[in-house]
């Protein structure tokens, strides 16, 4: 009977349930437990399991260029990170109100992995995360404007909650450029958040877009309500090139 019932689970794809209710009657734990209390039991490991896989699909969705989290981030006093705000930040209320979050710096200090770690936390609290290097964004947009595809692609990034705008700013929009972003900006404003990371400073980012006008839209949307890091101190990457010396 027990067989019948295991294999009826799989084939329902009830795994976090299959799995329990396998477990407890390996181990002889089913006396334990009242009839409701059993039944308890295994519908929380089954939403456990259905919640882990929400949470594993939505990460590998926003397809992220690492791994990283809040737990490991160092917030070491040099580099001008508050871990309070930090902290704010990964109980994701930004994402719920639409805002921004602007994390800027020199090469190497954690822009990027600061970034990445609020976008997986942003997966782990349930909402739609996409990961983009900009240069490479902004590259597969002009493609899809000559294959005809730029309304759909932009329609995706539309749908997400989150997107991260990482390495923004390595070199000066060209017109093309420029419009997609203001394109993207203007249909996440007040419907999205975005996360930039970048090592110019914020006030450089007029001359990265150029075209004044369209700057002033872009920026206005951007900054307006947005959370602003801006990290110092020297490299992670060269320091953590010197502790495995």
């Amino acid at each position: 009977m027990n067989e019948i019932t295991t294999t009826k689970m799989k084939q329902m794809k009830l795994y976090g349930m299959h799995n329990a209710f396998k477990t407890a009657i390996e181990s002889g734990k089913t006396d334990h437990y009242t009839l409701d209390q059993f039944i308890a039991m295994l519908i929380d490991a089954e939403w456990d399991e259905r919640h882990n896989r929400r949470i594993e699909r939505s990460i590998k969705n926003a397809r992220f260029h690492y791994k990283s989290n809040i737990e490991n981030i160092n917030f070491d006093t040099s580099r001008n990170l508050d871990r309070n705000q930090v902290l704010r930040l990964a109980a994701c209320d930004f994402v719920e109100k639409n805002q921004n979050v602007l994390i800027t710096g020199s090469t190497g200090v954690g822009k990027s992995f600061l970034g990445t770690a609020l976008g997986y936390q942003a997966c782990i609290q349930g909402y739609k995360v996409s990961y983009y290097s900009t240069s490479k964004l902004f590259a597969k947009l002009k493609m899809a404007k000559a294959d005809g595809s730029y309304l759909r692609e932009l329609a995706k990034i539309e749908r997400q909650d989150v997107i991260i705008l990482d390495d923004f700013g390595l070199q000066a929009l060209d017109s093309q450029n420029r419009i997609t972003l203001l394109e993207i900006i203007e249909d996440r404003h007040n419907n999205g958040s975005i996360i930039v990371t970048s090592q110019i400073p914020v006030q450089g980012w007029y001359d990265i877009i150029g075209e004044k006008t369209i700057a002033d839209a872009i920026l206005d949307r951007l900054i307006h309500q947005s959370h602003r890091i801006e990290l110092q101190g020297e490299s992670m990457r060269k320091k953590r090139g010197i502790n495995k010396e």
